[in-house]
């Protein structure tokens, strides 16, 4: 059988790369004594997949990763084994089963992620929560891709599925997964140019609430989290 497990990633803990957090959790495995299986061959590894591995910096409350079981085991007492042998910094919130179908892998399905987002230095205009009302008023937000070859211009307005202003936060719903994948640090730069703020002058705080499928339509999205379905 399958399972899906859903883990929190704060404190200092933020600053470790998603390689180590990989052998991280397969010290986990074994410790926490979970029946994992392994693959075959000449160098047999643990069967485990991330759904949409954090980048480094960034905190969360709902990473998940995929591992294939060799027997039936209890998932609450198994989530409880697992939280006794995590340092600070990372904690199993559940782990539910999931279909065997391989096109309902965690990494296969993502489709969307919402962040809380916010200033660590630098200041925004005393009016930017008022202002930033007609961010998503705009006919599009452009800006500027880069990668390791070229430069491009995107429109990421599509992306953003929702974008509001929640204290001295700002909260956005974006696309994520392998067809598009849209970060927040370029939502927050997009947002400083909308109000004039040098983003040389500014850095950000980003925390990921959850990563979510898609249930419904391209037409009409129905976002769930990864540990619902």
């Amino acid at each position: 059988m399958k399972a899906r497990i859903k883990f929190r990633k704060y404190g200092v803990m933020k600053f470790i790369g998603h390689l180590d957090v990989m052998r991280f959790f397969q010290k986990v495995m074994r410790r926490a004594d979970i029946p994992i299986a392994f693959t075959g061959g000449f160098s047999p590894h643990m069967i485990m997949s991330f759904a949409n591995p954090l980048g480094v910096g960034v905190t969360s409350d709902g990473e998940y990763f995929d591992i294939e079981l060799t027997e039936e085991i209890d998932m609450q007492a198994a989530v409880a084994r697992m939280n006794e042998t995590v340092v600070e910094g990372i904690e199993i919130v559940n782990m539910v089963p999931i279909s065997d179908d391989k096109k309902q892998t965690g990494m296969s399905i993502v489709a969307a992620a919402d962040y809380l987002s916010s200033l660590k230095k630098g200041e925004f205009p005393k009016d930017w929560k008022t202002k930033a009302e007609g961010f998503m008023k705009q006919p599009s937000i452009s800006i500027v891709k880069k990668t390791k070859k070229s430069e491009k211009e995107v429109d990421i307005k599509p992306m953003i599925y929702k974008f509001e202003v929640r204290d001295d936060s700002v909260y956005m719903l974006v696309a994520t997964g392998s067809v598009d994948n849209l970060k927040p640090e370029l939502v927050m730069h997009a947002l400083c140019s909308f109000l004039g703020v040098d983003t040389e002058s500014v850095s950000f705080a980003h925390h990921r609430l959850d990563v979510y499928t898609n249930v419904g339509t391209e037409e009409d999205k129905k976002f769930v989290g990864l540990d619902q379905v």
